[in-house]
């Protein structure tokens, strides 16, 4: 393993201190829960806004929270859910008069964490509301998460919910807004290659050098199946096929498009890959409105991609548009 890592078990920590380190005034470092958060939270004329999930999926979570997106994020260890005490106390300190929301990814593991973190703030006189974010069309059910897995398709819920509480919703609104999202989003993702692990020092998984995982999770969980390597073209048909069958999507609608790399796949590879779906999308009538190309989340260094459609209408339109400012800045 070649990697630049001091101790396994110190690598989410000292990332998070980095992170704190090079926003400073502007986010919020507490080690005793992995919490990152912004500076000016909590705050009674918003909602705070929390995500949790495992570490490892940079920038997703720990690297949006900021205005218009997370007011904090709290991760487990790689590939990990945070422990309970983490929501818990992450819950408390975020605690606002407008109440605090919860998005969390479709897996077992964050979802048994944020229920018990939630019922025990609840206890203690926060309000609480969750939302369930379940794009993944690959798979119904992993070892991972009974029912469909969150995965990129969480970027959008974040940035919804996240405009509509800096203008002041309420924690309904958020809930209807996020739900809505969520509803008219899809993913579907693959992989070139695995990916490892600080901790393990060695791939989840083995592929052969002309071999490549159709439907693959974001922490190596298995996908549909495993096929002989194809063309960019085909993955791109492969992928938008299943994504776009799955609500459906149909001739007439105005869609967000995000191409997203997995953490080892280069830019460049994924304009490519963005070049072709839009055409395909124009060629089926669906009208691309936003585009999206880049890392928001990852698996570790695993070369591979994913692509999102989420169904626009004005509302959502709106909301998607809205500023953020967040660790990862343009020029």
């Amino acid at each position: 393993m070649k990697k630049f890592v001091n101790d396994p078990q110190q690598f989410v920590a000292e990332m998070l201190k980095g992170i704190a380190l090079a926003n400073p005034g502007t986010l919020k470092y507490v080690p005793e829960y992995n919490l990152i958060m912004r500076s000016d939270a909590p705050s009674d004329d918003k909602v705070s806004i929390v995500q949790g999930s495992g570490s490892g999926h940079e920038p997703a979570h720990v690297m949006i929270v900021g205005k218009g997106m997370l007011d904090a994020a709290c991760p487990g260890d790689v590939f990990a859910a945070p422990p309970m005490d983490y929501v818990l106390e992450t819950s408390k300190l975020l605690n606002s008069a407008k109440g605090v929301l919860h998005i969390i990814n479709n897996y077992t593991g964050d979802r048994m964490a944020f229920d018990m973190g939630r019922e025990m703030a609840e206890a203690d006189g926060v309000t609480i509301g969750t939302l369930i974010v379940d794009d993944d069309v690959a798979v119904k059910d992993s070892t991972y998460t009974v029912g469909r897995r969150g995965v990129a398709g969480n970027f959008f819920v974040i940035k919804a919910v996240g405009a509509a509480s800096e203008r002041g919703a309420d924690l309904d609104e958020l809930l209807r807004i996020g739900n809505k999202v969520n509803s008219v989003t899809r993913t579907m993702g693959m992989a070139l290659t695995s990916c490892t692990p600080p901790a393990k020092g060695s791939p989840l998984f083995e592929l052969g050098e002309d071999e490549m995982e159709m439907g693959v999770g974001i922490h190596g969980e298995p996908g549909r199946r495993r096929e002989k390597l194809a063309s960019a073209n085909a993955i791109v048909d492969e992928l938008l096929e299943a994504v776009v069958s799955d609500l459906p999507f149909s001739q007439g609608d105005e869609v967000a498009l995000m191409i997203n790399g997995l953490g080892g796949t280069p830019i460049s590879e994924l304009y490519l890959l963005y070049g072709y779906a839009h055409e395909q999308l124009t060629k089926r009538g669906i009208n691309v409105r936003r585009n999206y190309v880049g890392e928001y989340c990852t698996s570790l260094d695993m070369a591979g991609t994913s692509i999102t459609l989420s169904r626009l209408d004005d509302e959502i339109t709106e909301l998607l548009a809205a500023p953020a400012q967040v660790a990862i800045r343009t020029f």
